[in-house]
């Protein structure tokens, strides 16, 4: 009787540990890339009908984002009729086969081991077959964990999400070290005009093989997490939106006890209702603010960091640049748990404000130092400060604003929007690495070096004032407040 009153805890747990795989996947698709991407470069470089030049490449490393901006866009129209468990079911599908098309690309209609444009066409498609399994997992499985969880443990319920994406991008990370093993990655030698070569001494395995296993390595989460979705419940909020009360009730009596589940029944019913309102009814600045919020947690530049982490490392002169990617990948683990443990006491602007500061200092350090004899180190520590700096602020604190920030009339269609932007941008970011990382000016072969750090440096400045200029403090206040905070900025 006890348990009934209260609840079983263990039941959310468990409920809220498979959805939080889906995170795990979402991270662990996009970083995939990083330790495979030098194999991949090399294995397209041996084409005889086109050339692979680094704006080929940059466009291949980011064309997962192509499917994760039509992901986020399907995200809202499958999770209202499909229901958020089957959207999620499809998410875990596609993400496997999404893996094993990026293993074996050649499958049934080209030659094994022989690179071509076609192949490159294929090779593209499978990765936005992944892309748009990581856009519904990045708008549904928070919207799922938030719509199963307590009012008041909700927040850190979804803050754990962020936490997973970040521990997916860590797995990948050692998988792909564990993969490599005594293997090295290929060497690219530049030939100008963003056109490379394989040097002669490079190692075949990586070439051949190395890249297919750590591209298939993700068919083993996936897999695992589309069987368990299987398991959970449909989220009580759908249910009711479906007329069957009778299974939300009962979901939520197991989650939060009898008494709580009347009420919490009540108010969903109360907010299924609820009016909706034109997008710019709280005017444009409320808008505007959500978008640039994500705008500027992708064009800080932190996925040109976590996408190409080995390449970097190898420029610098590592021995091994896969340990330190996983050094890199503990260190993101470490300053995500500062964010999830801190939100609410130091509350999101500081935190935010704070996080610019820092990844600025590192990027700049980045530039000033970097392929300077000697400073390696420094170049290594400011690449570990750039990085740590946005796991403790834009990494989750965005998510976390752009869940809260709108009012409830609009929320649905405003993040949407906000979330579409984050891919674009994500991909534009992503896609220009390669070849603005690479850009010679004379003969200074590092300009490209400083360049691209220091325009993400500047970027984190202007991030730092907008933030402290025109982001509301949303730390304290419930989502019914939004609505009296942007009419009164009207």
């Amino acid at each position: 009787m006890n348990e009934n009153l209260k609840g079983s805890k263990a039941y959310l747990f468990s409920i809220v540990l498979v959805a939080v795989l889906g995170g795990l996947l979402f991270g662990y698709d996009t970083a995939v890339i990083s330790g495979a991407e030098k194999g991949l470069q090399a294995f397209f470089l041996s084409a005889c009908d086109f050339t692979y030049t680094d704006s080929w490449h940059g466009f291949t490393c980011a064309s997962a984002l192509i499917g994760c901006v039509i992901g986020s866009a399907l995200s809202g129209w499958m999770a209202s009729n499909w229901g958020r468990k089957r959207s999620l079911i499809v998410a875990g599908l596609l993400f496997f086969v999404s893996a094993l098309g990026s293993m074996n690309p050649e499958f049934l209609f080209f030659n094994h081991g022989e690179a071509s444009m076609n192949l490159l066409v294929v090779f593209n498609i499978y990765r936005v077959i992944g892309g748009i399994g990581v856009g519904l997992a990045s708008a549904i499985c928070p919207m799922y964990i938030g719509e199963v969880a307590p009012s008041g443990i909700r927040g850190m319920l979804v803050s754990w999400n962020q936490f997973a994406i970040i521990f997916g991008q860590l797995v990948v990370y050692f998988v792909n070290f564990m993969i490599l093993g005594e293997h090295t990655n290929p060497i690219i030698e530049s030939i100008g005009e963003g056109v490379n070569a394989v040097a002669p001494n490079s190692d075949p395995w990586t070439i051949t093989t190395g890249w297919r296993y750590m591209f298939g390595s993700e068919a083993v989460p996936a897999g695992l997490f589309a069987l368990l979705i299987c398991l959970v419940p449909e989220t009580p909020r759908y249910l009711v939106m479906v007329g069957n009360d009778a299974k939300a009730l009962h979901i939520l009596e197991r989650i939060n006890g009898t008494v709580v589940a009347q009420e919490i029944l009540h108010n969903i019913k109360e907010t299924i209702t609820e009016k909706t309102e034109k997008l710019f009814s709280y005017g444009f600045l409320c808008i505007f603010i959500g978008i640039m919020l994500s705008v500027f947690q992708q064009t800080v530049g932190i996925n040109a960091v976590l996408y190409y982490a080995p390449r970097i490392f190898g420029d610098m002169g590592m021995d091994n640049p896969m340990v330190q990617t996983v050094i890199m990948g503990v260190v993101n683990i470490l300053f995500t748990l500062v964010a999830v443990f801190t939100v609410e006491k130091w509350g999101r602007k500081p935190l935010l404000v704070s996080g610019s500061i820092g990844m600025a200092i590192g990027a700049f350090g980045v530039a000033i130092t970097f392929g300077k004899a000697g400073l390696e180190f420094v170049t290594m520590v400011s690449i570990m400060v750039y990085s740590a700096s946005f796991m403790m602020s834009w990494g989750p604190i965005c998510w976390v604003l752009i869940a809260e920030i709108f009012p409830n009339t609009i929320r649905g269609k405003a993040v949407a929007i906000a979330v579409a932007f984050q891919w674009i941008f994500n991909w534009i970011v992503s896609s220009t690495f390669v070849p603005m990382f690479n850009m010679h000016l004379g003969e200074d072969a590092n300009f490209g070096h400083w360049f691209t750090y220091g325009l993400y440096g500047t970027i984190c400045v202007i991030a730092a004032v907008f933030v402290w200029k025109l982001v509301p403090e949303t730390k304290g206040k419930t989502l019914e407040d939004m609505s009296k905070l942007w009419r009164k900025d009207k």
